[in-house]
């Protein structure tokens, strides 16, 4: 990828991401690639409505506060990106149809059509790069400290897609299914739960940037968890939701040691 030879972020603009206990003594290792839904100053809206921008297709509503309470409850680390996956996703290869979107779902991104090869690579350049290298450098020193790993990649989905209504209150995904089937089997065992098995999304190449390239590539044990959004739209929900996943994952723990 050719260097930019402007700046997309300003001095006024928030930060790409946010670490949490970054020497938390837990093996799981969480990251959020939709956590937030900033926009750079310099796109504007991106000429969307904020009717739209407070949608799924502009983030993962409910999962950073899900995640900040399970890194604080397992004292783990966890790493957040906090900018829009309408600017850029943090979970799609660079250079992917879906990178920078300009529909998503039904809806137009107008402040995405006809960038110019230096625009998209801004994008990538102050976003998507400087969270998975936060990724990248936080695995790289646990690796030289000797220390277990286990990640674990966060993330919420619509209950309505295209018109179709989704019956899953969760999701786990995968392509190796070590972990993810003692996952699978956990949340299957909480009552009421319909849980999907590589649903409503599978892994690939293609559409995954995070667990090809963080978890597969480096041989970790890994599985990215999705949750329905209307059951973590409120404090309550959120605390419910990541008191169970910390329940959960310290039973996997003890799965995996076993």
């Amino acid at each position: 990828m050719r260097a930019p030879t402007t700046s997309l972020l300003a001095a006024g603009d928030p930060p790409v991401v946010e670490i949490l206990h970054p020497e938390g003594a837990s093996p799981f290792f969480l990251v959020s690639d939709h956590a937030g839904r900033q926009i750079p100053a310099r796109l504007g809206e991106l000429g969307l409505p904020e009717s739209e921008l407070d949608r799924h297709i502009a983030w993962d509503p409910g999962i950073a506060p899900v995640t900040r309470q399970m890194a604080s409850s397992l004292d783990a680390t966890a790493i957040l990106q906090l900018y829009s996956r309408l600017v850029i996703d943090c979970n799609r290869p660079i250079g992917s149809p879906t990178s920078i979107a300009t529909l998503s779902e039904t809806t137009e991104i107008p402040g995405n059509r006809d960038l110019t090869p230096n625009e998209r690579a801004m994008r990538a350049a102050e976003i998507f790069i400087p969270y998975h290298d936060a990724i990248r450098i936080a695995l790289d020193k646990r690796n030289e400290e000797g220390r277990r790993t286990i990640l674990v990649s966060m993330h919420s989905f619509t209950p309505v897609y295209k018109g179709e209504r989704r019956p899953w209150h969760a999701g786990v995904l995968y392509r190796d299914p070590k972990l993810a089937r003692i996952m699978l089997e956990l949340l299957r065992s909480e009552d009421g739960l319909v849980v999907g098995d590589n649903e409503p999304y599978t892994v690939n190449d293609e559409t995954d940037f995070t667990i090809p390239v963080h978890g597969e590539q480096r041989g970790l044990p890994h599985v990215a968890i999705e949750i329905r959004q209307d059951l973590i739209a409120t404090t309550e929900q959120q605390r419910a939701w990541a008191s169970r996943m910390v329940r959960l994952l310290k039973e996997v723990e003890r799965k995996l040691a076993d």
